[in-house]
């Protein structure tokens, strides 16, 4: 569908299918660990006031990165 971004460029209501993970060592082991991984699918589901942090539901979670870290996972937007 569309090129893979950084999945904090996305708008409150999309769908995004993760396809890579940038981060490193024990950020990236504890995002897996919550369910970022290549082919999740996440929800954008609420941006604070100045954009960070964003909430994202994923395997029926809903949790909130900063800006720092949802930056470094790219996806691409999915049809609901």
């Amino acid at each position: 569908m569309d090129q893979a971004k950084p999945i904090n460029q996305f708008n409150i209501g999309d769908h995004v299918e993760i396809t890579s993970i940038a981060l490193k060592d024990v950020m990236r082991r504890r995002l897996l660990d919550l369910g970022f991984v290549p082919g999740a699918r996440v929800e954008v589901v609420q941006k604070s006031p100045l954009g960070d942090p964003i909430a994202f539901r994923v395997s029926g979670t809903q949790i909130a990165l900063r800006k720092e870290e949802s930056s470094l996972i790219y996806g691409k937007g999915t049809r609901v």
